[in-house]
């Protein structure tokens, strides 16, 4: 047995190769690639192939529409073959004409004929299971893996530095192992409209429980018969939506046989954007379904997905089988990593194209799943539905004996090896307890025993308080999962005074992670600032705008609260509270002929954010935004309750928000945020809209220099306007960081933003000079982030009917600091 399995694995042979015009010496894209035991493949965009086979394999044939048939004999000797075709020079012209007509009716027939060939339009439900395997790999044969000696050029000649071994090291690594692995075994259940997938079994190399962020990425798309069509959570046109015909360029490449049904292979190509999406549908003569596809972008990366189908002739329909994705470093003039990081490709040097390839050159994700156990038009009841991925408790508990049963394949050695490496490595170094550590930090808590301390606390400076010194946090899931306690205290050296907050909270349901509980606080808070309650809690070194506040208001707050995502796709607070008011700076509030220089609110509020296009799933550990999708929507209504606890005034307040952003492939983001708000009633001016002004009253441009915020006016300045009802808009687009010098690698991001606002009854506020927004305020500017290790400047101009008189009174110079932890 021994000799056996040591001989099958001396008989697999690698193929790789290039296939090209002859003539022009132009690689063919999606050639068609025949072994003689029956396999096909195909070349790819750059008409490269590469796979293995089982050996008694001896030759294989190469076809391509408009060039001659050729067929290659295998030397074993040859680790890369060149084919060149030979094109049809008296047929070629008129095969082109003819093919990209009658490929545009073919994809037309596609096109007309969708929603009789989707499975989630023919079928009313249907449920398989899937065995997925992720990994992060490189090719052993592709690396040389020799030690190289390093040279310097000096003043008097070449001399000796270090000996290179990386990629020998490299080489050895890989012989024997991947670099990660990670195994998943799911349940799709499908009853129209709703899919979900259910996870029953998970495996990850190094990782006794898994990270389960991995099992949200979205590679590609389920279904090929969508619009749009999503590859490494980019989405693009696709090419059978209903207008395609006037963005893709149609040919037809081949005709083959799929599961004996004769099929057209038609090669599709953005016709304006040259870094679009490009590939292979394969069409089924008959019925016009797609009977495989092969969805392919190049740029940074080199991303491909592979959609395969099988064809189940009771029910007419084809239904998919297998998915591949694959990512490989594509060309780059930056280093470039994504998942977080997780996977990184070294940059292109543009010193020398001839460079030889280093190792990471050839560092690859790729993602293989496989279906079994189809059924159709079962009767299925899917439970919660609005969660698209729902990850068992017992997931990650799995015995050997259900690995065995539900792999599509037995694990090779190096996949063996692999786990068995990285579990001693994770071991060994307590890489999940690090993992735990710095997931903390990151969300600005340090963990000590039982108590993560609030990172947030510890120092701070505004105007009032000067210096801020303070400690606080909560407990974590080593002191309860079902209840915590949380709170803070902290001292202002110029004000003297002690602010302090204790809250406790119990969890009243674990699916909807429902909490509910109680607090008191006795601290300060801008006037005029209103936040959403319900916005992520968002840790920074250093928070600039306090920096140049000097009005504040000091708040003693009873409050009682309720948190849950029992509502599909949000997350909600409900909360009463009790407060007295006293503002700290001069100000007198007349109300019904009664002077308040202090004032008591009991009020009810609502926070609501909703995400209607974000996927969720529901782990172990909790629910997890897995697919963040735009826009958001976050709303907030905030109603005092007369006579209730001693309530001075009757006033409600309405705020609104929509967040929508939008990132490119190629380090590009733009970003929308639009927010109004429209308070009504008896309301200070302690709760009425500042629109976030950020900008100090001095005379000297240079005096004002401080730090830019995020969303606030860099031009306006602190207390000019105040509004009741206003509207908020803000334009920013980032382009991707350029190197000026090695370290001098800004980022340019374009910003305009506006307002526009009005006050009602502005005589009951007493004491304070202001404006109101009748007429909109404007400011545009540039910011250029990041110039040298996370600072940067930037520039802003006043215009519109706001503007002042003095032109250096509308300008703003502002620094900013951005700390890059990679999370995004």
């Amino acid at each position: 047995m021994l000799f056996l399995f040591c001989a099958s694995l001396n008989a697999q042979i690698q193929l790789n190769g290039i296939i090209k015009d002859s003539s022009t010496k132009k690689p063919l894209s999606f050639a068609t690639i025949t072994l003689d035991n029956g396999f096909v493949s195909i070349s790819d965009v750059d008409g490269k192939f590469n796979f293995t086979s089982i050996a008694n394999v001896s030759s294989f044939e190469v076809t391509y529409i408009g060039y001659e048939k050729r067929k290659i004999n295998i030397d074993n000797t040859s680790k890369f073959q060149v084919v060149l075709l030979s094109p049809k020079i008296d047929l070629l012209q008129d095969v082109i004409i003819i093919n990209e007509n009658l490929a545009n009716k073919i994809i037309q027939k596609a096109i007309d004929n969708k929603d009789k060939n989707n499975p989630q339009k023919k079928l009313n439900s249907f449920q398989f299971n899937t065995y997925n395997k992720l990994l992060v790999s490189a090719n052993p044969d592709s690396i040389v893996g020799k030690i190289d000696s390093v040279f310097v050029t000096t003043s008097l000649g070449r001399a000796f530095q270090k000996i290179d071994s990386t990629e020998y090291k490299f080489k050895r690594i890989i012989d024997k192992q991947h670099l990660f692995l990670a195994e998943k075994v799911s349940q799709f259940q499908f009853s129209n409209p709703t899919l979900k997938e259910t996870v029953i079994g998970s495996k990850m190399a190094g990782f006794n429980e898994p990270i389960y962020e991995f099992f949200g990425f979205k590679l590609q798309s389920f279904s090929i018969y969508d619009s749009k069509y999503e590859l490494f959570e980019t989405t693009y046109k696709s090419p059978i939506a209903a207008n395609s015909l006037s963005e893709y360029k149609f040919k037809i490449n081949d005709t083959i046989s799929i599961n004996n049904r004769e099929v057209f292979v038609i090669h599709f190509k953005n016709k304006i954007k040259r870094k679009g999406l490009e590939g292979l549908l394969y069409i089924d003569s008959q019925n016009f379904a797609i009977a495989k596809a092969v969805m392919r972008v190049r740029g940074v990366l080199n991303i491909t997905g592979i959609h395969e189908f099988s064809y189940y002739p009771e029910n007419d329909i084809w239904f998919p089988t297998k998915k591949n994705f694959k990512i490989i470093k594509g060309k780059s003039k930056e280093a470039t990593s994504i998942l977080g990081g997780r996977i990184a490709f070294e940059a292109n040097s543009d010193t020398n194209e001839n460079k030889q390839k280093r190792s990471s050159d050839f560092t690859y994700l790729s993602s293989e799943t496989e279906v079994y156990n189809i059924e159709f038009n079962s009767d299925i009841k899917i439970k919660k539905s609005f969660i698209s991925v729902d990850v068992k408790d017992n997931a990650s508990d799995k015995p050997m004996t259900f690995w065995d049963k539900n792999r599509t394949e037995i694990l090779d050695q190096r996949s063996l090896k692999t786990y068995e490496v990285l579990d001693s490595i994770a071991a060994k170094n307590n890489i999940e307890k690090k993992i735990r550590f710095g997931r903390k930090i990151i969300n600005g808590y340090l963990p000590f025993g039982f108590f993560d301390i609030d990172l947030r606390h510890l120092l701070s400076y505004n105007n009032f308080e000067g210096f801020r010194f303070g400690i606080g946090g909560i407990t974590n899931e080593q002191f309860s999962k079902k209840y915590r306690i949380e709170g803070y205290t902290a001292y202002g050296l110029k004000d003297e005074t002690f602010k302090y907050n204790l809250g406790f909270g119990s969890r009243i349901g674990k699916f909807s992670n429902t909490w509910i509980g109680a607090s008191f606080t006795d601290d300060i808070r801008e006037i005029a600032s209103t936040t959403f309650a319900i916005d992520k809690r968002v840790f920074k070194l250093y928070d600039p705008r306090p920096i140049n506040i000097s009005t504040f208001y000091n708040y003693k707050t009873w409050r009682t609260y309720i948190e849950t995502k029992i509502i599909p796709k949000t997350e909600s607070i409900w909360q009463l509270s009790y407060s007295e008011i006293t503002p700290l700076f001069e100000y007198q509030f007349d109300y019904n002929g009664k002077i308040f220089d202090d004032f008591k609110i009991t009020s009810a509020m609502v926070s609501l954010q909703w995400n209607p296009f974000s996927d969720y799933m529901q782990t172990p550990n909790g629910k997890l935004e897995i697919e963040k999708r735009f826009p958001k929507f976050t709303f907030q209504f905030t109603k005092s309750i007369p006579d209730i606890l001693e309530n001075d005034f009757d006033f409600g307040k309405i705020d609104f928000k929509i967040d929508y952003e939008k990132r490119y492939l190629n380090g590009q983001k733009s970003t929308v945020l639009a927010q109004i708000g429209y308070a009504f009633g008896a309301i200070p001016i302690t709760h009425l809209y500042n629109t976030s002004p950020n900008n100090l009253t001095k005379d000297n441009i240079l005096q004002r220099i401080t730090i830019a915020g995020k969303n606030s006016f860099e031009t306006m300045f602190f207390n000019e306007f105040f509004s009741s009802e206003f509207a908020f808009l803000q334009l920013k687009h980032g382009f991707k960081r350029v190197e000026i010098f090695k370290k001098v690698k800004p980022q340019l991001v374009m910003v305009t933003r506006m307002a526009w606002g009005n006050l009602e009854n502005p005589e009951r506020h007493i004491g304070i000079n202001y404006k109101t927004l009748n007429e909109g305020y404007f400011e545009s500017g540039i910011e250029l982030n990041q110039i040298y290790k996370g600072f940067g400047l930037s520039g802003f101009y006043r215009y519109g009917p706001n503007q002042l008189s003095r032109l250096e009174d509308n300008l703003a110079i502002k620094l900013s600091f951005i700390l890059d932890l990679g999370l995004d």
